[in-house]
């Protein structure tokens, strides 16, 4: 990822700090006490599994469990349980890899299935403004929350996972950490080793939740309305 106007930027915030820059000697701290790191400590995969079911009903967020040979049939399920119609999703590998091209030969020949196009701009938004359905792949899943992580690039935009009225997370098991510390340590790993990592990242935690008006919970007051995780055995 190409970082520009970076000394500008840096030098700026030195004078508004009222200091010189630093550029040299500055050592990371090395903290006495860590607790993020003990949470779900020694947990395995099994019962992180577990952590992410039950707090995906907190959310307000289907959850399914199945393996890659029964995950055309069990998506097939989801869509008609959501109306079908119009669906929107990211140009991704594992498109292919999972099949989803098969499960979709599944549905009525009405269902419009849009994959993202870089090429066509904006009209990619309004598509998904349309769209009953946005569908994406878990990148990292953050057992914990029940948060999926998104890495954003041309050809996933922001907007699959937050304009349609429903929306699908794709989850494969081995993407599954404990919490949001173990998320971040993948994210600078990565960038440690200089691989390209997305500019934008988005975490979603099922449907909106909202009990600001009178403390009455209100569901999808914006972004999806609905929400349903499917979690795939590899």
């Amino acid at each position: 990822m190409a970082v520009y106007n970076r000394d500008e930027f840096l030098n700026k915030l030195a004078a508004k700090l009222g200091r010189p820059r630093r550029t040299e000697g500055v050592v990371r701290p090395v903290w006495r006490v860590n607790p993020q790191y003990e949470v779900f400590k020694g947990m395995d995969q099994e019962e992180l599994v577990d952590i992410f079911a039950n707090q995906c009903e907190a959310i307000h967020t289907d959850f399914v469990r199945t393996d890659v040979a029964h995950l055309k049939n069990v998506l097939v399920d989801v869509i008609k349980s959501y109306g079908g119609e119009s669906i929107i999703l990211p140009k991704d590998p594992r498109n292919e890899i999972y099949g989803l091209p098969d499960c979709f030969n599944e549905l009525q020949q009405d269902t419009n299935i849009h994959v993202w196009d870089y090429t066509i701009g904006k009209e990619n938004e309004k598509i998904a403004e349309r769209a009953n359905i946005g569908i994406t792949f878990s990148d990292i899943t953050l057992a914990e929350t029940a948060t999926v992580t998104l890495f954003h690039n041309k050809h996933h935009g922001r907007s699959i996972s937050l304009m349609p009225k429903n929306y699908i997370a794709i989850i494969p098991k081995s993407t599954l950490v404990p919490r949001m510390t173990q998320a971040a340590a993948i994210i600078h790993e990565k960038i440690e080793k200089g691989e390209l990592v997305a500019s934008c990242v988005s975490f979603i935690s099922g449907p909106s939740n909202s009990a600001d008006i009178e403390m009455n919970l209100i569901v999808g007051v914006h972004g999806p309305v609905k929400a349903t995780y499917i979690l795939v055995d590899e």
